[in-house]
């Protein structure tokens, strides 16, 4: 009898640059969707990368077509989403404190969940087929990581329209708030290259480490990530689980019919 072939891994890691670049990629296609096994297997390459003093890059990227759908409808759930958004912001925060420079590279769809993880990267890089956006309102509940992080990468102003309609936006909206590194066109991720060759390769991976740490200090991430999250967090706990409509837009969405809200 032939044994089922293992189950590949839900983050590929990939070596560039001699080593000084490392790819994530979300290897979920279509949808990448981050779900408790990609939260883990990223969370482990981010832990995993953070030892390596020679690291100069780590680049997020989705496999095909699309960056990422987001985080699993199914794990918002009310039985489980305590547990998938204690397991999403302790991501973020790993994301937001990781001394190796972070790059996203988003293709397509980055929505929910993935575009909080884009927000909590150093550098954002888009091609024009790009968007991104946290519809979360439209399923009865709410973003957590963009309401505590939005304001501070993206301004307040546009921050807000975004966590309350469920907008999604292209590069431009990125761009005009000043959190777009650069627009790639085809072969996306040799533009990337291109522009680390040109700003990190001559650089200290030290420096880089220390200026990493010193820019997220300075700019208020970690503290966004801290107790500002935890109290979005306490709230989302405390009157979206609990509620009819938080619980009847995921409902819905799962069983493809139009939500029946009661405004409670």
């Amino acid at each position: 009898m032939t044994a089922p072939l293992p189950e590949r891994p839900a983050v590929r890691a990939e070596r560039f640059e001699d080593g000084r670049v490392l790819r994530l990629l979300l290897d979920r296609a279509p949808a990448n969707v981050l779900d408790s096994a990609m939260m883990e297997a990223l969370s482990g390459e981010i832990a995993a990368a953070r030892e390596d003093r020679h690291l100069k890059l780590v680049v997020l990227q989705g496999a095909g077509s699309h960056f990422s759908y987001g985080a699993s409808v199914e794990e918002h759930r009310r039985e489980q989403a305590p547990g998938m958004l204690a397991r999403f912001h302790a991501l973020t925060r790993a994301l937001a404190s990781c001394p190796v420079p972070l790059a996203a590279l988003v293709e397509g769809r980055c929505l929910g969940g993935a575009f909080e993880v884009v927000l909590a990267c150093h550098f954002v890089f888009a091609t024009p087929s790009a968007r991104f956006g946290c519809p979360e309102v439209r399923l009865g509940v709410f973003p957590p990581v963009l309401a505590a992080l939005g304001p501070l990468r993206l301004g307040g102003a546009l921050a807000e329209r975004l966590v309350l309609t469920g907008a999604t936006v292209g590069p431009e909206a990125l761009e005009g708030a000043g959190a777009l590194t650069g627009r790639l066109g085809e072969a996306p991720f040799d533009g990337l290259l291109a522009w680390y060759r040109e700003h990190l390769a001559p650089l200290s991976a030290a420096a880089l480490r220390n200026a990493s740490g010193a820019s997220r200090l300075g700019s208020g991430a970690l503290e966004a990530l801290g107790r500002r999250l935890d109290d979005v967090e306490a709230l989302y706990l405390r009157e979206v689980l609990p509620s009819h409509d938080g619980n009847e837009g995921i409902a819905a969405f799962l069983e493809r019919r139009p939500p029946k809200w009661e405004d409670s």
